[in-house]
């Protein structure tokens, strides 16, 4: 294992990017000394796909979180901390645009009442009826890791999620040698403490990674437009050929199969609102 830094400044895919080299990447490199295992990246392979987001210290800059990805698998919980429908929806419209792959994984399902539990069952029937895997896990319980290790098995996943919803508890219980760093939910603010601090990936055995990231607050959007926001709500990219305009946005065009079918057929009354709420929030961008 070297100690590398870069040679210069990168611009990835027309970008600039608060970290133009991210886990996940396939680089060149010279050797500058065996001894002390040093080296300089001269060169970064193009990507096959990456996730990223707005840098939460620079909103007109991008924060690259993993590259080279076979799926994601976003760590959500319903308590101790509450995720967002909204959270969830830009993680998977992020992974949509990039082709990768997605898995929502509800943590901490030992937790749950009966209040929960019913919004989990909405949940997953919503999200299982586009297209996407739902798992229910409970390290305390040993519930859906099974399911989660086998998941994991041949391929490079990104795991992510808010602070404290148990990702990296999870993954201690199913592989210990790893030993990430865990910590609890704060008393007082009911959201979970930063432990990761950047990106790391870990070899499960020789075909299969893992790309632990640190807890993410906010998911902002980069590199879509509000014309392109639907391609990535599958439940609506199937849709968009019966609208009547073909640039529709739907929200007050008239003619528009996405309403139509909102509440009432495959587009669930919830999507649709965390649609029209991200579509509020995006600005206007041409790329």
């Amino acid at each position: 294992m070297y100690n590398a830094r870069a040679k210069g400044i990168f611009r990835v895919d027309g970008i600039t990017s608060t970290n133009p080299i991210a886990v996940g990447d396939i680089v060149e490199m010279d050797i500058e000394d065996v001894q002390e295992e040093s080296a300089i990246i001269t060169e970064i392979h193009d990507r096959k796909n990456y996730v990223a987001r707005v840098s939460p210290h620079n909103k007109r800059q991008h924060h690259i979180i993993a590259s080279n990805l076979d799926q994601s698998m976003l760590f959500a919980t319903l308590k101790e901390p509450r995720t967002s429908q909204g959270f969830i929806d830009r993680f998977l419209v992020s992974c949509e645009s990039h082709h990768i792959p997605a898995v929502i994984v509800f943590n901490k399902a030992d937790l749950y009442g009966k209040k929960e539990m019913a919004r989990f069952e909405e949940l997953k029937d919503m999200y299982t009826a586009i297209g996407y895997t739902v798992i229910l896990t409970s390290v305390e319980n040993e519930q859906g890791l099974d399911q989660v290790r086998t998941l994991l098995q041949h391929k490079t996943t990104l795991l992510s999620g808010h602070s404290g919803v148990g990702k990296s508890t999870l993954i201690n219980k199913l592989f210990p040698q790893f030993n990430l760093k865990t910590q609890s939910v704060s008393d007082w603010s009911g959201k979970g403490l930063h432990t990761t601090t950047f990106a790391e990936m870990f070899d499960l055995n020789e075909t299969s990674r893992v790309i632990d990231t640190p807890g993410v607050r906010e998911f902002g959007l980069v590199d879509i437009t509000k014309q392109e926001l639907s391609h990535y709500f599958p439940e609506m990219l199937r849709l968009l050929g019966n609208c009547q305009f073909n640039n529709c946005m739907h929200t007050n065009e008239p003619g528009c199969a996405v309403k139509k079918q909102v509440g009432i057929g495959s587009v669930a009354e919830d999507r649709y609102v965390s649609y029209l709420s991200i579509l509020e929030t995006m600005e206007d961008r041409t790329y």
